[in-house]
């Protein structure tokens, strides 16, 4: 016996790879790379990969990409050229259909550098240069290309492509490793920086995440991308108290494991609860000097 209910067309059910998938949210999955950011974002049959973790990451990256359904990915974004964020970008580009490669304009010497290079190349796909208060869509949420502002920053960091993202009435806003350099440049551009979820910059550095940044995108929830018992010491006590201080909700990987947050473009909803304001290390106000600059 089938029930009436049954029988009734579902709304906002689309096929992918023949798998049924709602079209009607948007689903953000930082996934858990450990110290390092890889960022899934999915909207209808449309995706966005920013970041893909370390080169260790490569196959938690792809695995986690393929489970969702995804044959093309639409746009991948490398934010800036560390290992930690494009460790794992060569092999995506190898194993998936690939739109669009956002890289800023900075170059490095490094073996994960050159790979992502010469998979790019064996594609015959080239990068685009981001540029700043360009917008494209994901399917119907836009994103906004907010940053870098400048070029020959002393730390790669703050070479970091920052966007934000928009869906219905919310909003997410993703830093890479961008630093109080950086996230300065931004505000004395006076861009609309305000965001429902804050991907916190650099892991929770004491480099990032300035009070008058914070203040102007004013988060309910934040999440960072942060490793266990990491030898940076991230996140950082600053950071923490300055998230408490507001009352922001702090969602991380190193408690919860991949926080996937789910838009129906009014309320946002997390896979796990919030964690807590535990910090790993104090920091230091210096981002130029010392090993947290390098990570």
């Amino acid at each position: 016996n089938i029930s009436k209910n049954e029988l009734k067309p579902i709304k906002n059910i689309t096929l992918v790879n023949n798998k049924k998938v709602s079209t009607s949210n948007l689903k953000v999955s930082y996934i858990d790379v450990g110290q390092a950011d890889s960022i899934l974002i999915q909207q209808g049959t449309s995706s966005m990969l920013i970041d893909a973790g370390n080169n260790e990451d490569s196959n938690t990256v792809k695995n986690y990409i393929a489970k969702q359904g995804i044959t093309k990915l639409n746009y991948i974004v490398g934010t800036h050229p560390h290992e930690d964020h494009i460790g794992g970008l060569d092999s995506v580009i190898n194993s998936f259909q690939i739109g669009k490669i956002y890289m800023p304009k900075v170059t490095s010497n490094t073996k994960t550098f050159l790979d992502v290079v010469s998979a790019i190349k064996a594609k015959g796909m080239k990068v685009t240069a981001p540029t700043v208060g360009e917008s494209f869509k994901v399917g119907n949420a836009t994103a906004t290309i907010l940053a870098p502002n400048s070029s020959g920053y002393e730390d790669l960091n703050n070479f970091s492509i920052v966007i934000r993202l928009t869906f219905g009435n919310n909003s997410f806003l993703f830093d890479g490793d961008a630093e109080n350099i950086s996230e300065n440049e931004i505000l004395s551009k006076g861009f609309n920086i305000s965001a429902d979820v804050l991907k916190v910059g650099h892991h929770g550095s004491s480099s990032s995440t300035t009070q008058a940044f914070l203040d102007k995108v004013n988060p309910k929830y934040a999440v960072i991308s942060v490793g266990k018992d990491n030898s940076y010491g991230h996140p950082h006590k600053s950071t923490m108290d300055k998230l408490k201080a507001k009352g922001v909700q702090v969602y991380r990987t190193d408690e919860s494991g991949t926080i996937v947050a789910t838009s129906d473009g009014k309320n946002i909803t997390f896979n796990t609860k919030p964690d807590s304001y535990a910090f790993l290390g104090l920091g230091s106000s210096s981002s130029s000097k010392g090993v947290s600059s390098k990570e």
